[in-house]
C-alpha cells in the first residue's frame, strides 16, 4: 500500500499539459505486455504487436466465460488477488488482479474518501451490504469488517421492525460514514422520514453518505439528504476493475483517469465526442494479472463535454445495455424510463416502499410492488396513461403486489429487467 499511494501521488502531479502522454504511455505499456505475456488476450487480439489502438478488439464479459488459468498472464499464477463479479449483469465471471494494481485500487478509493474526511484506518462505517449467509463466508466477512472498521447491516431484510434495531445502533455507535447499495439505503431514509427522524441528530459523528452499485433518482438524494442530514455522494465502480467515478465536493461525477481509461463508444465501436450518449469502454492500465483492455462494461454513459484527459466527468448514467427495453414498434427505450414514470405516480401518497420492473414479453411489463396497501384502480390507470405518453400505446402491464422483493444473492436490487431474448 505504501508503494501504490506513492505511485498515485505521482500520477496526481502530472501536469494537464503532460497527461496526454502519461495515458498513452500506459496504454501502450498494458497492451505490449498482455500481448506477450498474455495467450488468452493475443489469441482474442489476433496479433501479436501493437499498432493501432482503434483496431483492438473491444472486449466484453463473453471474453471471460472461461477458467481463469487460460486467462491469466504468465508469471500471475500465484500472489494475485482473485474474486468475482455480482452477476447482476448476467455474466458473472472470475477475475484476478495482480498485487500492486490492487493495492492502487486501495490507494484510490482512500484518497477519493478522504475529500470528505474519511480516514479508512479509523473512521467507522455503517455498511449496507449483501452477505454471505453460509457459516464460513459469513463469518469472514464479519472478521473483514472487524479489521476494517466497518459495522454490517443486513439488507436481506428491511421491514420496519429490522430498521427499528438499525436506528437503535446507530444512536449505540459513532458512525462516521454510511456506505452500501442505493436502494437499500433509500429504503432506511424513507422509514426515518415516517418517524420525523433526522439521522445526524441521533448519531452526531456521522460525515457522508455515499451509495454505490445501483442507480441514485434525484428525488431519492434528496430524501436522503434530508433525512441523514449530511452530504450524500455517488460512486461508479466494478469489483472487476477499480473506482470509476466519484463525486467531487464541487457536486461532479469525476471519472478515474489515474488508472482507468474511459472511452464512450457508439454501435460500430466509433469513440464518440464528450456530451455524446454511448457505451461505456473501460481499460485498466496497470491490470498485468488480468487484461482488461477496450472492455465494454455494459453500461450507457456520457462524458460531460468540459471533461480534460485528466479530469472527465460523468454527465450521466443511463443504466446497463442489457436494461434497454425493446417496444413492439421497435422503439429502443431505457428500463430506467419506465422506471422514472411509475415512480413519478406510485410514490406520491408514500404507500409503496419499493419496486421493480419486468419485461416478460415484447409487450407486457410486470410491475411488482412492496406497498402498505395494493395500489388503487386509479393509480393503475395513471400508470398505463403515462406510459403510453412516454413511450407507446398497445403495452400491457401486470401489477403484483408482495412481501418483500427478490434482492438476489448479493443484495442488490434490478430495478428494471427484461427477460426477452434478442
Amino acid at each position: 500500500m505504501k508503494e501504490a499511494k506513492s505511485k498515485l501521488a505521482k500520477i496526481e502531479a502530472v501536469l494537464e499539459t503532460d497527461y496526454e502522454d502519461y495515458v498513452l504511455q500506459k496504454k501502450n505499456d498494458i497492451v505490449e505486455f498482455h500481448l506477450k505475456h498474455n495467450i488468452s488476450y493475443r489469441e482474442i487480439v489476433g496479433k501479436t504487436a501493437f499498432e493501432n489502438w482503434k483496431e483492438l478488439p473491444i472486449m466484453t464479459k463473453k471474453d471471460f466465460q472461461k477458467p481463469l488459468s487460460k486467462r491469466i498472464s504468465r508469471g500471475f499464477k500465484e500472489n494475485v488477488y482473485i474474486n468475482k463479479t455480482s452477476g447482476s449483469s448476467g455474466d458473472p465471471f472470475i477475475f484476478a488482479k495482480d498485487k500492486f494494481s490492487h493495492a492502487l485500487t486501495w490507494a484510490n478509493i482512500i484518497s477519493r474518501f478522504g475529500w470528505y474526511g474519511v480516514d479508512f484506518n479509523t473512521s467507522l462505517q455503517a455498511r449496507f451490504y449483501g452477505i454471505p449467509l453460509d457459516f464460513i463466508g459469513n463469518t469472514k466477512e464479519r472478521f473483514k469488517d472487524f479489521l476494517s472498521h466497518r459495522y454490517r447491516f443486513s439488507i436481506f431484510d428491511l421491514s420496519d421492525n429490522v430498521l427499528e434495531k438499525v436506528l437503535l445502533k446507530f444512536g449505540d455507535k459513532k458512525f462516521d460514514y454510511i456506505n452500501g447499495y442505493s436502494s437499500s439505503i433509500v429504503l432506511f431514509a424513507k422509514f426515518l422520514q415516517r418517524k420525523n427522524i433526522v439521522l445526524n441528530t441521533v448519531c452526531p459523528t456521522l460525515k457522508c453518505c455515499v451509495v454505490t452499485s445501483e442507480m441514485l433518482f434525484d428525488d431519492d438524494k434528496q430524501l436522503l439528504e434530508k433525512q441523514f442530514g449530511v452530504p450524500v455522494i455517488n460512486e461508479y465502480g466494478a469489483s472487476e476493475l477499480d473506482l470509476i467515478a466519484f463525486q467531487n465536493p464541487n457536486g461532479e461525477w469525476q471519472v478515474n483517469s489515474e488508472t482507468l481509461f474511459v472511452e464512450i463508444l457508439d454501435e460500430n465501436n466509433n469513440v464518440l465526442p464528450n456530451g455524446k450518449e454511448g457505451r461505456i469502454v473501460i481499460t485498466s492500465l496497470y491490470n498485468k494479472a488480468h487484461p482488461f483492455i477496450r472492455y465494454d462494461i455494459g453500461d450507457i454513459g456520457v462524458l460531460d463535454e468540459k471533461s480534460t484527459l485528466k479530469k472527465p466527468i460523468l454527465k450521466k448514467l443511463i443504466g446497463r445495455t442489457n436494461d434497454i427495453a425493446i417496444l413492439p414498434s421497435g422503439k429502443k427505450s431505457p428500463g430506467l424510463t419506465f422506471y422514472y414514470v411509475t415512480k413519478s405516480i406510485i410514490e406520491d401518497d408514500g404507500n409503496v416502499k419499493e419496486f421493480v420492473i419486468k419485461q416478460t414479453k415484447i409487450d407486457t411489463f410486470d410491475i411488482e410492488y412492496v406497498s402498505q396497501n395494493k395500489l388503487t384502480l386509479d393509480q393503475i390507470k395513471n400508470i398505463e396513461k403515462a406510459i403510453a405518453t412516454y413511450l407507446e400505446n398497445g403495452l400491457t402491464f401486470t401489477f403484483t403486489r408482495k412481501e418483500k422483493l427478490d434482492r438476489g444473492k448479493s443484495g442488490k436490487l434490478k430495478q428494471f429487467v427484461s427477460l426477452i431474448k434478442y
